[in-house]
């Protein structure tokens, strides 16, 4: 995969305030406040920094944590896993393999198949209606 590298000024530049401060900087959305927490609407997201495709909504379920939730990413290949232990925790954070973009957490507390949880903020990621795929 081809990696996509760009300065913060760069980024700061392609990406709202908020794009930044999350995928950028590490940031998180508040719980229940994303635009995708609650979508039903079929289709992919990609993220929202490099347009890589990550999950398919077919993936997606309601944790209840807050964020949207997926069980399994369409290739595995394109996230990076990072041992995270800010916040007094012990976490593995999920960031875009393509660009580097921290899109949340993964936890193994997911549903079959997979028993996956990825916590993925809503900001990192743009919708790409099914139909639109076709």
């Amino acid at each position: 995969m081809a990696r996509i590298e760009k300065t913060p000024e760069e980024w700061r530049a392609s990406l709202s305030t908020e794009e930044f401060q999350v995928c950028r900087l590490g940031g998180t959305e508040r719980p229940f406040s994303g635009k995708y927490h609650d979508s039903k609407e079929p289709g992919t997201y990609h993220c929202v920094c490099c347009d890589a495709a990550l999950f398919d909504s077919s993936a997606k379920f309601d944790s209840g944590c807050g964020w949207p939730s997926y069980f399994q990413a369409i290739d595995p290949a394109a996230l990076l896993q990072l041992d995270d232990h800010s916040h007094g925790m012990r976490r593995t954070e999920v960031r875009c393999a393509a660009c580097n973009a921290h899109l949340g957490h993964v936890f193994p507390d997911g549903p079959k198949p997979t028993g996956l949880r990825y916590c993925i903020n809503s900001v990192c990621l743009r919708l790409v209606p099914r139909d639109a795929n076709d």
